[in-house]
């Protein structure tokens, strides 16, 4: 697990999620990552193309993509570099701690990496493999929220955004500094170029640790066994209504 984020300097910044495809330890102790390429997922591209859009319309100053993990997570930053970020942030995660790193601590390392960068706006995926980061880092911060975001705007100190609910699109206004989490109809994210994947190797990508911003990301829980999931057993063909519901019978789901 990765997080990946942004920061618009907008002063307006922006954070999302990455995350390797993984496989499970023989000793059933945690996840391989060794050799593993990591990218970024669906809903943390789409919280970077927003970002980068912003900036093209001069409405934020600068974009600030950031990650916490392992050195490999450097791969997503340069991604997002050469999607438009104009700088990268890798919080250097290891270790047990991880493998361990839960959504609290994310949230941790995001509000305080906010409060440093002076983020005006910090924009997510919506899912995220550490769950419900967006929202706790606005608790945190307490800062106004715009999640499942279709459409975002800004108009002077506000943020004006269009959210999918479950009964159709509701749209709010929130003072800034906000965070937003981003839906897949949001927008369409580009392709990096050429060009702009090697003019991505230039740009800066600074290092820090959990420490250096004063967050603690010891486990608070203990991960005692981590299996694959049971592989999915073959169908049986009936040759009649009767044969289908004489053999849910004999598997006691009817």
């Amino acid at each position: 697990m990765h997080l990946f984020s942004m920061f618009l300097k907008f002063e307006h910044h922006l954070y999302c999620l990455c995350l390797p495809q993984i496989r499970v330890k023989p000793d059933h102790t945690g996840v391989v990552t060794d050799g593993v390429k990591h990218s970024m997922n669906p809903f943390c591209e789409i919280a970077v193309e927003e970002a980068v859009k912003l900036k093209e319309k001069k409405l934020v100053k600068e974009v600030v993509a950031v990650s916490c993990g392992p050195q490999q997570v450097q791969e997503t930053i340069r991604t997002a570099l050469a999607m438009g970020a104009d700088r990268g942030i890798h919080v250097e995660v290891s270790g047990k701690d991880y493998e361990t790193l839960g959504p609290l601590q994310v949230s941790k390392i995001l509000a305080a990496l906010a409060k440093k960068e002076q983020a005006d706006l910090i924009i997510l995926g919506k899912q995220l493999v550490c769950n419900q980061t967006g929202q706790m880092t606005a608790a945190l911060l307490d800062w106004p929220q715009g999640t499942f975001a279709s459409e975002v705007n800004i108009e002077a100190d506000k943020l004006k955004v269009v959210r999918e609910v479950d009964g159709g699109l509701e749209t709010i206004k929130i003072k800034l500094p906000a965070v937003v989490t981003a839906d897949l109809r949001l927008n369409t994210p580009r392709y990096a170029t050429l060009p702009n994947i090697m003019k991505a190797k230039k740009k800066k990508i600074a290092n820090v640790k959990p420490a250096d911003l004063g967050v603690d990301v010891s486990s608070r829980l203990e991960v005692l066994k981590v299996d694959e999931p049971p592989q999915r057993q073959g169908g049986v063909k009936v040759e009649t209504v009767n044969d289908l519901v004489r053999k849910l019978k004999e598997a006691g789901r009817i």
